[in-house]
């Protein structure tokens, strides 16, 4: 009987054949996105199909919602974002934003193709990084989303932790924002989150606690209160707060920007803001106050704008929270939250910001 001199695949890759492998399903997944893109922007309309450009302009304005963020962004002119935007409504043929001199925000339908586009260009968008990343030798990566300051003092001691388990994994920041702070987590615009508690959401699931802080009422310079040693949250059943662009929890809203005094007294809410800027402008130009986390006096200091403590709320919570179906579908994701653990433990605690 004659040997079988047959060679036989093995069943282990070497790192070449790894890289290959990841770098063609990587090509594979972002022909097949385009092929969607393709199939369910194509328009009959005298307009035309839309193209990817004109979708990551659309993408970027509804997660900003301000022209000159999107532009910085995207490395354009506010002039070219808003005729790109323009463009891409009468391909659609109907508004996707309302648009006043002071605020920028989602219409209906604009919301539901953001929520309806938003996955598929993420994934297509990670498929393309992959791939750039096999080819320079990277191995992964990972996106944190952070509201304010993140985690704080402890920022930098989490990712030198998490670098030395994962020295290969790219790893990117990106800021979430008032309007729609869990978004991007649903998205899949961010693996991890650091944000204010409280989160009760069912498919998301609250981590370790990163920091424990006060709270302070942010004040204009000329205000009633400016100067006080701290502030009583029955003090401002007469102020103005700011309401928030839909998006946020009701719940979440209604933590940091109480509704009433304790006795039940009502507070104004003014006009809605979406971000940290936003509202200290607001602030300083004595369009209303706002209660925030002490660590904003620090991160966001302005001349124009004082603190005061408030001494009867409850402390806030920042915590890192993830998709609850998350760990074990990206290694990544379970070495960052083993990261964040461990320098918690090793800091003794949460930092106070």
């Amino acid at each position: 009987m004659s040997e079988d001199r047959t060679p036989q695949r093995s069943a282990h890759r070497t790192p070449r054949s790894t890289a290959i492998h990841e770098t063609i399903t990587s090509v594979r997944l972002i022909d097949a996105g385009q092929k969607q893109f393709r199939q369910r922007f194509r328009s009959d309309s005298p307009g035309g199909n839309v193209e990817r450009q004109e979708l990551e302009t659309f993408l970027t304005l509804a997660e900003e919602l301000h022209f000159g963020r999107t532009a910085e962004r995207l490395l354009l002119s506010q002039a070219r974002v808003s005729q790109t935007v323009k463009r891409i409504e009468r391909k659609i043929g109907a508004p996707l934003f309302e648009r006043t001199s002071r605020r920028v925000r989602m219409s209906p339908l604009g919301r539901q193709l953001y929520d309806d586009l938003a996955p598929l260009h993420n994934e297509m968008e990670a498929a393309l990084a992959r791939a750039k990343g096999v080819a320079r030798g990277v191995d992964g990566e990972l996106t944190i989303g952070f509201l304010g300051s993140g985690a704080g003092t402890l920022t930098s001691a989490i990712l030198e932790t998490f670098r030395e388990r994962r020295p290969r994994c790219e790893v990117r920041m990106r800021e979430s924002q008032f309007e729609d702070p869990l978004g991007p987590l649903r998205t899949g615009a961010v693996d991890v989150l650091f944000t204010c508690l409280p989160v009760e959401e069912p498919d998301l699931t609250v981590g370790p606690v990163v920091i424990n802080e006060p709270r302070a009422l942010a004040l204009p310079l000329g205000h009633r209160l400016a100067g006080r040693t701290s502030v009583s949250l029955e003090e401002l059943a007469d102020e103005t707060f700011f309401g928030v662009v839909n998006g946020a929890p009701a719940y979440w809203w209604d933590f940091h920007v109480p509704p009433r005094t304790p006795s039940g007294r009502p507070i104004r809410r003014g006009r809605s803001v979406a971000g940290f800027q936003e509202m200290l402008t607001l602030v300083a130009t004595g369009q209303g106050i706002s209660p925030v986390v002490a660590s904003v006096e620090k991160y966001y200091a302005r001349p124009d704008i004082t603190f005061v403590p408030l001494n009867d709320v409850p402390s806030a919570d920042v915590a890192l929270i993830w998709r609850t179906a998350a760990p074990g579908s990206n290694p990544h994701i379970d070495t960052f939250i083993e990261a964040v653990s461990d320098t918690v433990t090793a800091n003794g605690g949460p930092a106070p910001f």
